[in-house]
């Protein structure tokens, strides 16, 4: 019988292979930005400008260069953190890095409350669908989980805004932080971890109060797919042999589900749960816009309207940083949890 790895020895694997992943996204980012019709330097000056600052801009950005030393350069500067500085109207002459780093834990904490919101709502329907099954109770999740997955993520949050903000007052309708009050000092960028190292709860409620809506409307349109995912898994758990073994053995119904059937059935979850929080950073383009959120969905859109090469291009590319970590970080996750996969 071979030896079963070791989970560091897994981990070392997984980061190994992250690199060439790396360099795919990182490849696919550079084609893209450079196969898409126009020229960005063009478009930048909106085509009005002299021929010598169009072609002094595209000096300054390497772009009069052959394309395998544009190639080398951009891996030499992403690797060494320089992301040059933005050529956009709104954040002209910033440095890029800065700029993304500035804007990120927004989007960190927004991805974080509606993963929250997903796995506590999307799981405790998919258990509850799960051993209720044909049941009307089973009925209505299932037509919860198709609807809700369905939602454009931008008409949710209108009307959550309707009802909370405009209707019933009982919430912010926008915005990260009420403007008449003071902010926590800024230790991690995120308000409410910012307000809790203070030991100030009022900021941290005010921050929260910001934050329940859009997490509302980012998680409860990915909790569709989490119910759909967890019901299924844990109606082809409990059908296992073992679960039959339990309840042969006497156990009572919900000791059976609650302690074998849905630690199985969360294993494969395990796995959505990481690779749809990347996701979540996607959805949170539409979400930020829609709740004037200031991440780097916001940076993202505000540097394509104003045709900031630059800045989109650094943006993508922390994007596909941020995918890697976490995809990663699931597989040492799933090693952990599942030793057979080590192999």
């Amino acid at each position: 019988m071979p030896k079963r790895p070791s989970l560091l020895a897994y981990a070392i694997s997984r980061l190994l292979l992250a690199f060439p992943m790396l360099l795919i996204l990182l490849t696919v980012v550079f084609a893209v930005l450079r196969i898409l019709p126009g020229d960005p330097i063009a478009a930048l000056y909106g085509g009005r400008a002299p021929a010598d600052v169009v072609a002094a801009a595209r000096e300054r950005l390497g772009l009069n260069k052959p394309v395998w030393e544009q190639y080398v350069i951009y891996l030499r500067q992403i690797f060494t953190g320089d992301f040059g500085t933005s050529l956009g109207e709104i954040y002209r002459g910033n440095s890029v890095w800065a700029t993304v780093m500035l804007k990120l834990p927004a989007t960190v904490e927004l991805a974080a409350g509606g993963m929250i919101v997903a796995s506590v709502v999307g799981i405790g329907m998919g258990v509850l669908g799960g051993v209720n099954r044909d049941r009307p109770i089973d009925v209505a999740v299932r037509l919860y989980g198709t609807i809700v997955w369905v939602i454009p993520i931008f008409w949710l949050g209108l009307m959550l805004q309707l009802i909370f903000a405009v209707a019933l007052g009982w919430l912010p309708p926008s915005l990260r932080y009420s403007s008449n009050v003071d902010r926590p000092p800024t230790v991690t960028g995120l308000l409410t971890l910012d307000g809790l190292l203070e030991g100030n709860l009022g900021h941290v409620w005010v921050a929260l109060q910001h934050l329940i809506l859009p997490s509302l409307t980012l998680g409860l349109v990915l909790s569709g797919f989490f119910t759909k995912t967890v019901r299924a898994n844990l109606l082809r758990t409990v059908s296992s042999d073992f679960v039959e073994a339990a309840r042969a053995r006497g156990l009572r119904w919900r000791t059976v589900v609650y302690r074998y059937a849905f630690k199985n059935a969360l294993i494969p979850v395990v796995t959505i749960l990481g690779l749809q929080f990347a996701i979540l950073f996607a959805g949170a383009v539409l979400t930020e816009r829609t709740f004037s959120w200031d991440g780097m969905g916001t940076l993202l859109l505000d540097s394509i309207e104003s045709k900031d090469y630059t800045m989109i291009q650094g943006t993508v590319v922390i994007y596909a940083f941020i995918i890697i970590v976490i995809s990663v970080i699931v597989d040492i996750i799933n090693g952990l949890i599942d030793p057979r996969v080590r192999y």
